[in-house]
């Protein structure tokens, strides 16, 4: 079962609310996402523990509903 992108939003937005959110489905088949985040909670983060932290808010979904995400992520100003 495949994911929608507004799924992907929604549960990185509960984990960061302020933050800008961008999913973009790079294949149209609701597997594979690129996905840009720039959260205020990233500041001061390593990338990779940005990422984990996004990877989190997912709630375990990623690499099993979720097949591929392309992931940016920026500190917020």
């Amino acid at each position: 079962m495949a994911m929608d992108a507004h799924e992907i939003e929604n549960l990185i937005r509960a984990r960061f609310p302020d933050a800008d959110v961008k999913i973009q489905d790079l294949a149209g088949d609701g597997d594979h996402y690129a996905a840009h985040v720039v959260a205020k909670e990233f500041k001061g983060k390593s990338r990779v523990q940005q990422h984990k932290m996004v990877y989190e808010a997912l709630e375990g979904r990623m690499g099993g509903v979720l097949h591929a995400l392309a992931l940016t992520t920026s500190p917020k100003d």
